[in-house]
């Protein structure tokens, strides 16, 4: 069963970067919520509920339910704007769903079977060349996330984008492109090859 989260909102009519900072020194987060054919409504939080919810994984690729001001909306994060040095949420946009129309969004991908995969039994090295996808799907396919078995990887494989075992009803978009992106979403390889890798980028850093 998924996880249902609600987050509570206000309305609110002043904006502007004084307003916003006037709502923060408050404690509370601006934000907008927009889509679904409708006007864009202004919004704010409670910093530390907002904050709590952060803690989910979940949280970023769920249906959220909006309460603004005791009317409940159906909605996706659709951006986060944090400060670049405090635990504060600067700013924070939501898009509204509907059941009717597939949306675009991200979830993360989590890896299996990277203990019992022949590359690793050899003294390979697992790297993850993607962390989470772009999907496309009507509100009520959203996966929490997508699973990526590497259990049977030797040295030198790979698994591809397109090679992703999809829940049904969902889509990457990256692969509907007239030019398909199909990335390796993550990959095996010998020890001496990453150890190359790094010292590589270290010296490219040290050049810059």
């Amino acid at each position: 069963m998924k996880e249902v989260f609600v987050v509570k909102a206000q309305l609110r009519t002043d904006t502007g970067k004084g307003a916003s900072r006037r709502l923060r020194h408050a404690g509370l987060v601006p934000g907008i919520v927009y889509g679904a054919h409708q006007d864009p409504a202004m919004i704010s939080m409670v910093h530390s509920n907002l904050f709590q919810h952060l803690d989910h994984e979940a949280f970023y690729s769920h249906i959220l339910s909006l309460n603004i001001d005791g009317k409940p909306e159906q909605v996706i994060l659709k951006d986060l704007q944090r400060h670049p040095a405090r635990p504060i949420i600067m700013h924070a946009d939501f898009l509204r769903v509907s059941a009717k129309e597939k949306l675009k969004t991200h979830v993360p991908l989590h890896f299996v079977g990277e203990e019992v995969a022949p590359g690793v039994k050899a003294g390979g090295v697992v790297s993850h060349l993607l962390t989470e996808v772009e999907v496309s799907c009507l509100p009520g396919d959203l996966p929490e996330y997508i699973e990526v078995n590497v259990a049977a990887l030797a040295i030198g494989d790979a698994v591809l984008l397109s090679e992703l075992a999809l829940p049904k009803g969902v889509e990457l978009p990256a692969l509907a492109q007239d030019e398909p992106q199909d990335v390796q979403v993550v990959s095996i390889h010998a020890a001496h090859v990453a150890a190359e890798e790094e010292a590589g980028e270290e010296e490219g850093s040290a050049e810059e």
